[in-house]
């Protein structure tokens, strides 16, 4: 029987403490023969703070911890799958993190962010006008700063949609929805519709962000709807990992990126 042994790639997630999302979809996209491993943590973001220098970054205790237990674990990739995180840390936070975890980490283990995973992703399927779409706990200015952080990254964000909640949550502030455990009663159908509703014609690509936005199953749906890629948080950090494992498998039902479309047929597993 399957036992979800990582024989060909195992991979290091750091997740909020509090989310079950990314952990879900991880394993409900995850090929055979690769398998996921979490670590939780708990802190604001970002997650690693600049020293007075701006020459390097301190970690959270959780995610330091977290580092050092997974470098016992010989893993093939890790990733920071915390979109704010990459956000917010400002300008070569997200190269520090990955220098600082693989100094604790050591090995022949790939380290990266959801941050770089978006970016790749999004220049892997020739994206240039991405259309952004956040969920509804994040706030206007977290939007204005994802824009920033794309178009400070070449891009030309077409436009933003932060998803409006069904009625039960739509007189609770969004930095209250959390605690209110919103983020466990998504509704998937009423995001796609949002989404097919609010894409701009000049999207030439769609970016679902936040590892905790449950959008996985929709993917696909989306993509046949919109004709244009259609690329979420934990779909191109999962596309990332594999890449940086040298796993080149192309995986159904969860947009062409992961079906590898655009990779030589020589290179796929």
């Amino acid at each position: 029987m399957n036992d979800n042994w990582g024989d060909k790639a195992r991979f290091g997630i750091f997740i909020v403490g509090s989310e079950a999302v990314p952990e879900a979809e991880w394993w409900a996209m995850a090929p055979p023969g690769i398998s996921i491993h979490a670590a939780r943590v708990t802190a604001r973001a970002p997650w690693a703070r600049w020293n007075a220098e701006k020459s390097e970054v301190v970690l959270e205790p959780d995610l330091e911890r977290g580092a050092r237990q997974f470098a016992a674990m010989r893993l093939s990739a890790i990733v920071v799958a915390h979109t704010s995180s990459s956000v917010i840390g400002g300008d070569g936070w997200d190269e520090a993190v990955v220098a600082r975890l693989s100094q604790i980490i050591g090995g022949t283990t790939r380290v990266t962010t959801n941050g770089i995973d978006c970016i790749e992703a999004l220049r892997h399927c020739g994206a240039k006008r991405p259309f952004v779409v956040l969920p509804p706990w994040f706030d206007p200015l977290f939007a204005e700063r994802a824009t920033a952080y794309l178009n400070e990254r070449g891009f030309a964000v077409s436009g933003h949609l932060i998803q409006i909640p069904d009625p039960k949550w739509r007189n609770v502030a969004p930095g209250e929805l959390y605690g209110r455990f919103m983020h466990l009663e998504q509704r998937i159908d009423d995001l796609a519709d949002q989404i097919m509703a609010g894409c701009p014609a000049a999207a030439d690509a769609v970016l679902i962000a936040g590892t905790g936005f449950r959008c996985a199953a929709v993917l696909d749906a989306l993509e046949r709807a919109l004709d244009r890629p259609v690329i979420s948080a934990n779909q191109a950090s999962l596309w990332n990992c594999l890449r940086l494992s040298g796993c080149f498998l192309s995986i159904t039902g969860y947009g062409r990126l992961l079906r590898g479309e655009a990779l030589p047929q020589g290179n796929r597993i």
